[in-house]
C-alpha cells in the first residue's frame, strides 16, 4: 500500500487528493478543496498564485495528517507563465490568460514572423490566449517586469519550485506555450528572437516522470508532510488526464471535458503538415515519447459563464438545474460556434449567444434552457468537426470516444455527444487529471512499470459509462450550418 499526493489545479477550483495504490487498485481521497478564478486589477485579469500557494500548503498539510505520503505532483493548466528576478523573487501577479492584452496580436506576430514559419517551429494551434502572444504583448508594451526577468517559469513549474527549490520548465507544459520546436525538442530560439522575446529566460526541460529532489525543509516543517519527493508528472492537466484513460485499444479518440474541451488522440511524433495546418490543431508533449494531436474547444465555460452571470442577476441555479432545463427544450433552434472570439472573455454570456444567433439571423434563444441546449449542441457539432479532421489527419478510424475529467458530469452533453457523431462514447473517470498525476508519480517510484500498465489500473479501480448513438434526426443539416458559418 502506497499513497501518493495529487496537487490539481483546475481554472475554476483546485484540490489535493490522495491515491492509495494496493494490489493493482487505485482509492482516492479528496482531503482539500478550493475555489480559482481571475482577479481584475486596474492593469488587466491576474490569477492570486499567492492564496493558491497557500491552498496548496493547507492541501498537502491536510493530507500528511492523515496518510504517509511517499510523494507528491502538481497539475495545472497551461500557457500562463510567472518570472522571477536575480534573486528568484516573484514579479507582480502572474496574468490570467483571457486578459485582453493580446486582443489582437496575431496580426501583429504574423507580420513579424509568417504564420506558416510559426506552425513550422512550433506545430501548435493559434490562440491569442497562448504563452507566445502573451510574451509578445510585454515586448511590445516594454514591460518593465520581463526587462528585469531572469527566470521565466509555467504554472505548475513555479509551485514546483516553491515545493522544492529546482527550476525546470516540465515537457508537456513547455510544448503548450508555442515558444517550443516540437523537431528538434527544444526551445524556439530563432523564433522567439525574432519577435523581440528574450531568451535567456527560459529554464531547463525536464521529462514528465522526474524527481525535482524532496521538499524544501520549510515547506516540509510547515506541512507536516516530511522531506518526500517532489516529481514532476506531465504537469500540463491534460497530459496527466490522457495518462488516466481507460483505453483498451490504441486508436481511440479522447476529450479532456471541463472549462475547456480539448480533443485528440495519441501519436508516436508530431504533424507538423499544410493539413495540420490549416486545420489548426496543435501538438502538445505527452509521456513516454507519446504527443498528442489535439485541438483546444471553449468547453463548458459557456455554461460556467451563463451560471455566474445568472448567479448575479439574483438566479443561483445549480448545474443539475441548468442541465435538467437544456434536456428539455427544443432541440436545433440554432447553431454557433463555440470559438468565436466573441465568447472568449468573461461575460454576459447568455446575451452573447443571443447577440450571435441575431448576427447570424437565427431563431434567438428565448429561455434559459434553450440558451444552454443551444451551447450544448453546438459543442457536440464541434467535437464531430474536430472527430472528422483528426481521422483525416491520423489516416485512422478513432473509435470510441473516450470523455475524461468534469465535464462527464454532465450526462446530456455525453448523449449529445455520442448522437452527433455516430460514436460510441465512453466516460469516466471524472478525477482523470489527478489519477494520472497519481500514476506517474506510481512510475517514477517503480511501483507501476508502465503506461499500459497505469491505463490497466483504472480499468480495474473506476467505473465508466457507455452512451450509444440515438436518433441522428436533425445532426447534419446542423452540422452543415457550423460547417458553413466556419468557412465564411
Amino acid at each position: 500500500m502506497t499513497n501518493y499526493l495529487a496537487i490539481d489545479l483546475g481554472a475554476e477550483s483546485g484540490r489535493t487528493i490522495v491515491g492509495t495504490l494496493e494490489n493493482s487498485v487505485l482509492s482516492l481521497a479528496e482531503t482539500h478543496r478550493f475555489s480559482n478564478g481571475p482577479v481584475q486589477l486596474p492593469d488587466g485579469l491576474h490569477w492570486d498564485v499567492l492564496r493558491l500557494w497557500t491552498d496548496i500548503q493547507a492541501g498537502i498539510s491536510a493530507s500528511a495528517a492523515k496518510f504517509p505520503l511517499a510523494s507528491l505532483a502538481i497539475d495545472t493548466w497551461g500557457v500562463d507563465f510567472a518570472l522571477l528576478d536575480r534573486n528568484g523573487a516573484l514579479l507582480g501577479n502572474p496574468y490570467h490568460y483571457r486578459d485582453t492584452r493580446t486582443d489582437g496580436i496575431l496580426d501583429e506576430a504574423f507580420r513579424r514572423v509568417p504564420r506558416e514559419q510559426i506552425f513550422a517551429q512550433t506545430g501548435i494551434q493559434f490562440m491569442q490566449i497562448n504563452t507566445l502572444y502573451q510574451l509578445l504583448a510585454m515586448s511590445l508594451q516594454k514591460s518593465p517586469l520581463l526587462e528585469v526577468a531572469q527566470t521565466f517559469l509555467t504554472i505548475p513549474d513555479l509551485f514546483n519550485f516553491w515545493l522544492s527549490g529546482k527550476i525546470h520548465c516540465e515537457f508537456t507544459n513547455a510544448t503548450t506555450t508555442q515558444c517550443f520546436d516540437p523537431i528538434r525538442r527544444t526551445w524556439a530560439l530563432s523564433l522567439l528572437e525574432a519577435l523581440d522575446i528574450p531568451t535567456h529566460i527560459l529554464p531547463p526541460v525536464c521529462e514528465p516522470g522526474t524527481s525535482l529532489g524532496s521538499l524544501l525543509p520549510e515547506v516540509a516543517e510547515n506541512t507536516g508532510a516530511g522531506a518526500i519527493p517532489v516529481i514532476a508528472p506531465a504537469c500540463h492537466d491534460t497530459g496527466s488526464a490522457v495518462v488516466a484513460v481507460p483505453a483498451e485499444n490504441q486508436d481511440f479518440a479522447w476529450i479532456s471535458s471541463g472549462t475547456w474541451s480539448i480533443m485528440g488522440c495519441e501519436a508516436d511524433r508530431p504533424s507538423v503538415t499544410p493539413q495540420t495546418l490549416d486545420y489548426n490543431f496543435t501538438n502538445e508533449g505527452g509521456v513516454f515519447g507519446s504527443w498528442r494531436l489535439s485541438k483546444n474547444i471553449i468547453g463548458l465555460w459557456l455554461v460556467q459563464e451563463c451560471r455566474r452571470t445568472w448567479r448575479h442577476q439574483g438566479e443561483d441555479l445549480s448545474y443539475d438545474e441548468i442541465t435538467r432545463l437544456a434536456s428539455e427544450a427544443k432541440p436545433f433552434l440554432a447553431v454557433i460556434d463555440p470559438d468565436d472570439v466573441s465568447f472568449l472573455h468573461p461575460g454576459d454570456m447568455p446575451e452573447r449567444i443571443c447577440q450571435f444567433c441575431v448576427k447570424t439571423s437565427q431563431p434567438i434563444p428565448q429561455t434559459k434552457g434553450e440558451i444552454v441546449r443551444v451551447a450544448l449542441e453546438s459543442l457536440a457539432l464541434k467535437y464531430r468537426l474536430t472527430l472528422d479532421q483528426l481521422e483525416g489527419l491520423s489516416g485512422k478510424r478513432l473509435d470510441p470516444i473516450h470523455i475524461i475529467g468534469g465535464g462527464t458530469k454532465n450526462r446530456l452533453l455525453d448523449q449529445l455527444t455520442s448522437d452527433c457523431t455516430g460514436c460510441r462514447v465512453v466516460t469516466g473517470p471524472v478525477e482523470a487529471t489527478a489519477i494520472g498525476n497519481l500514476l506517474m508519480q506510481s512510475i517514477a517510484l517503480g511501483q507501476l512499470g508502465s503506461l499500459t500498465d497505469a491505463r490497466g489500473v483504472v480499468r480495474k479501480s473506476f467505473n465508466v459509462e457507455s452512451y450509444i448513438p440515438g436518433s441522428r434526426a436533425g445532426w447534419d443539416e446542423a452540422y452543415s450550418k457550423l460547417v458553413e458559418m466556419i468557412k465564411g
